[in-house]
């Protein structure tokens, strides 16, 4: 999780992210979404409609809250896509998931 977190806070400095589970699923019906990080609790009816799509699921491991401090925001944050990597690696932490 510790890996994820710094990943996860460069790709929000250095590339693009769209928060949240209406812009996330959103985004992956324009077929911008590269991958998708999701909160352990994000609600499942949610979770499906984004496995749906093919794209790399990240579970994020800790709460919506959790990964909303993260993303240093001061709210729940269920989904994120991340629509350009930066100067992240998180890419490599996809393999490591398949």
């Amino acid at each position: 999780m510790v890996e994820l977190e710094k990943v996860l806070r460069k790709v929000l400095k250095t590339g693009k992210v769209y928060l949240g589970s209406k812009r996330t699923i959103k985004a992956l019906r324009r077929g911008e979404a590269k991958l998708v990080i999701v909160a352990s609790n994000c609600p499942k009816e949610i979770r499906e409609k984004i496995e749906k799509f093919g794209k790399p699921v990240i579970v994020f491991n800790g709460t919506n809250m959790e990964l909303g401090a993260v993303c240093g925001k001061p709210f729940s944050v269920a989904a994120l896509a991340v629509i350009d990597e930066g100067e992240s690696d998180i890419s490599s932490l996809i393999e490591k998931k398949d």
